[in-house]
Formats: C-alpha cells, structure tokens, sequence
C-alpha cells in the first residue's frame, strides 16, 4: 500500500483546512541572477534557516550574539554565536532547567515568545516571555553559552519585551494594552522604579509588538513590528529626542515590509520583527524573521532568521536601500572566508546527553530518555496527538530538501520516525508489531499513508525521510511507504506560530536508536 493523501481524504478534514489547501500562488525563486562586485561575497538568505523566528542581536567586541524565540520546546531559546552576521554556531539554550521554563502543556502559540538579547558592563541579559506562564522575565549570565540564572519577574505586561542601558538607567519596554510602554526598572532585581507611560500606538497597524529602543546621534530611535506575522507583517520606526517622548513617526513607515507589489511574487514573505546592530567597520544591519513558501502560499519550516543591510538617511533608517530582500545578497568579501555550506552530521549517541539543538515538547521526563554507548533508548508515553508531555526529541528542519535516517529497535508499543508541526498536524513513520505504518494526524484526523510488513521480534530497522521542499518521502529498509505533501504539514493548514522538527519517538512499550543521520 503506497500513495498520497488524496483529495477524497482531504475531504475528510475541516472546510479550513481544504480551503487552506486550494489556495494557489505563483512561487518564485528570489535572488537568481543577482550580480555583484568582485570584492563582494554572496550569501544566501536566511542566515540561520528552519523554525528561528524572532531574532535579536548583541555585537560585543568582535562578537555577535543571537537568541531566538522557542514556544512550547525545551530547552528554550537557542543562542547563536558568529563573527561576521552570516555564519552562525550554535553553542547552547538559555532556558535549560525546568525552574527557568514550566511549560505545562504548552502548545504551539504558548510558551516563549520574542526574547530579546542584550549586553552591560559585563552581563548578558535576556528578556521574554512565558505567556503559557510567568509572563515577562529575564536572567543574566557572564557567558552567553550559559549558564544563565534563575528568572526575575517583571511587572510590566504585554509580550516582546527589550531593554535599553543608558547612563546607568535600565529602561524597559513591551506592548500592554496595545501600545509601547516604557519604565525603568532595576537590573538588579527586576524591581520597577517608575511607572509605565506609552511611548507610541505604532502607524495604525494591528498587533504593535516587537519593540526595541536604540540611542544614535542624540536620537532615540523605537522599531516595532505591525501587522501581525503572515502577509502582512513589516516594521515600522519613531524617533524622539526624549526617551520619554513625543515620537514622530516615520513618514516613510513601514521602512520594510514584503507586502507591497514590489514584494508581493517573493518566495520570502511575512518580513518583520527585527534588531538592529552596528558592525565594527560601522555599517548597520539588522535580523528579522520571514518565512519562505512552498507549493504555493504554504510555508512549513517555520519563521526563519534573515540578514539584511541598514542605511541612514535625513535622521531616518532605509533597510536593504528600500527594496524587497532577496534570497541572495552581498556581504564584503573581508567579512567571512566562505559561504555557510549545508549541513550534514550524524548523532551517533556515544554522550550521556544530546547536543543544544535537540528539542523535547514540554518539559521532558528524564526518565524515559536514556543516551549513551551508541544507544538513545526511549520509554513511551501518550500518543502525540495528547499534548502531554510525548516522549519525542527532534531538530529543527532547516532546509527544504534534507534527508534524515535512524536505525530502530522496536520491543514494544510503538516508536520510529516523526515530522512534527504540532500535536494537531504531524506524521509519522512508526513501527507496529511486524509492520511499518505510516500515518497522519491532521486537524482530528487520523489516516494511514502506507505500511510494509517486517520482520518478527525486535528486528532493527532502517527508517528515513526525505523532502524536496514539495515533498515528504519515507522509506523502510529502503522500501518506500508512502509520501506526504509538505503543505499540508505548513502553518497555514496546521496553524501555530513554529516550524516543522523532525525526530524520533514512542508511544508506549520501549525502542532503542542507534544513530540520527541529518543531511541538506
């Protein structure tokens, strides 16, 4: 039995759903054919690909810092190093003990929202939000790869919360009833010192958020995000001369948005919620999130972490000299020695614990995880579709077209390979007494794609996935099971503000993994 989810099984699904799936959109590459001069090197967008949404930038010395938002995933927030804005290393997760991150049962639009990162006299700040609970805190740290302290509240609502030093003050901001507000606070403990008082309601905009605070040329300079995280997403900016206000606003606003016609046959869509840094040649950059769609107006990997250059002109920022960001663009050749080049490792599970970018939904029970000698065990717990606690640990997906393939050892329940958007859309590739079954979960509905029989017993067995961007296909024992289209697996049909992790998983009974291979 192999085919595809068919139209006769869609019609199985929600009206949304179908509705979401019928929808079609001209998609374009982006970025081909660009030129660029001698001395400049090109480099693809995003940056850091895959489910990354919500950067924010520090540079200190030589050094850049990156963190960004993590939802309902432990360990929260991953942090980023790099030297030259364009490679990027991974070396740890700010959040990685239960006391800086109850999720409960967080789903994919709870958890972590937007932190921002910062850096004074000597500590690191990071600041966000648990909006599934504990709402705004940060916790400080003397190395950005950790460890990070224990959170300290803050009082001030909204989400998206940054911090500004300046003159020995610590001023905050964050968007409580629908504004940006601004206090200053304590460092030190979090305590508030004075009281709130709005700064600026954005251009008009839904859902004014993102908002960070920069000191340039005797100006304070606040760039928010306005119009939500689809199509509509941009960034706007005001400035003052007062901290306090009044802010003018920009009469070129939004200075960058994919929602114009300009933009509008992009592949990289949904542009905003961006940071802004300094380089030390003294050029200006600034991250921001985006998506890129597949098959249409679908995108599945997620909100992804873009790069583009910054200008000043007449006292205002020009982002990318006002034009749409492509899917290339030049850095100076001086910057970095190479282009970032596709990944391709291979877990051989011969450590007690899995590297940073490992993920767990919700805070994992340690004692259904064991690595080690070349084996990660897994102990079931209830099926995906719960939303309680899974026993699943997957990466992110960072390309579209990537192969992953494990090795299983299936004694009882049931366990294999997972490509998970949330616990309403997923699928599965999972081994069943002496059959490999692959199956969706989709909005309530459950449907087998395919199956092939195996072998008696605990028989190990070769399990893989691979995408073309379009495209999920799975193999067992190198025998194809079935396909999946990856829309169906994106945000506009699953919903939820993440990305597709794929991974390994059980339900029940116990398996063992013997490697994780991740290849672009």
């Amino acid at each position: 039995m192999n085919h595809r989810f068919s139209p006769a099984l869609a019609a199985l699904v929600s009206a949304a759903v179908i509705a979401a799936m019928s929808v079609s959109c001209k998609q374009t590459a982006g970025g081909s054919g660009v030129s660029v001069p001698a001395d400049t090197l090109l480099i693809r967008n995003p940056v850091i690909a895959g489910f990354h949404p919500d950067p924010s930038v520090c540079r200190v010395g030589e050094d850049y810092y990156l963190v960004n938002s993590s939802f309902q995933y432990f360990p929260g927030v991953p942090v980023f190093h790099s030297r030259d804005l364009v490679n990027w290393e991974q070396v740890g997760n700010v959040l990685e003990r239960e006391s800086q991150l109850p999720l409960g049962r967080a789903d994919s639009s709870g958890g972590i929202y937007a932190p921002t990162i910062r850096y004074h006299d000597g500590t690191y700040y990071m600041i966000t939000t648990n909006v599934t609970g504990g709402g705004n805190f940060f916790v400080t740290a003397k190395d950005p790869s950790g460890p990070w302290s224990d959170p300290l509240p803050l009082k001030q609502g909204g989400i998206d919360p940054s911090f500004l030093f300046e003159d020995g003050k610590c001023y905050f901001v964050s968007n409580p009833t629908g504004g940006i507000h601004l206090c200053e606070i304590d460092p030190l403990t979090g305590e508030q010192l004075t009281e709130s008082r709005l700064l600026w309601r954005g251009t008009g905009g839904r859902y004014p958020e993102g908002p960070h605070l920069y000191k340039k040329d005797g100006w304070y300079y606040l760039l928010i995000s306005e119009g939500g995280t689809e199509m509509a997403h941009g960034l706007t900016v005001a400035r003052s001369r007062n901290i306090y206000g009044p802010y003018e606003s920009n009469p070129a606003n939004p200075i960058f948005t994919h929602c114009r016609q300009a933009g509008q046959h992009s592949q990289i869509q949904g542009t905003g919620h961006g940071d802004f840094v300094q380089a030390p040649d003294g050029s200006w950059w600034v991250v921001f999130l985006a998506y890129r769609r597949y098959g249409g107006d679908f995108h599945h990997l997620g909100r992804e972490t873009f790069l583009a250059p910054v200008t000043w002109e007449d006292g205002w920022p020009v982002i990318n000299g006002g034009n749409p960001v492509e899917a290339q663009f030049g850095v100076p050749a001086s910057w970095t020695a190479a282009a970032p080049r596709p990944r391709q490792w291979r877990e051989e599970f011969d450590k007690p614990s899995l590297g940073p970018e490992w993920l767990y939904v919700h805070n994992p029970d340690s004692s259904r995880y064991h690595t080690g000698g070349g084996v990660l065990t897994l102990t079931g717990a209830a099926p995906l579709s719960a939303n309680d606690h899974p026993s699943l640990v997957a990466v992110r997906q960072e390309s579209p077209s990537v192969t992953v393939q494990t090795l299983a050892k299936v004694s009882s329940g049931e366990a294999g390979l997972v490509v998970y958007q949330d616990h309403t859309g997923f699928v599965t590739l999972g081994v069943q007494g002496r059959k490999a079954v692959l199956r969706l979960e989709l909005k309530g509905v459950n449907a087998c794609l395919g199956e092939v029989p195996v072998g008696p017993g605990e028989t190990l067995l070769s399990l893989s996935c691979s995408s073309d961007g379009l495209l999920y296909r799975f193999f067992a024992d190198g025998r194809e099971v079935g396909t999946l289209d990856t829309s169906l697996l994106s945000t506009e049909v699953v919903g939820g503000f993440t990305g597709v992790t794929i991974g390994l998983y059980a339900v029940g009974g116990e398996a063992s993994f013997s490697y994780f291979d991740y290849k672009e």
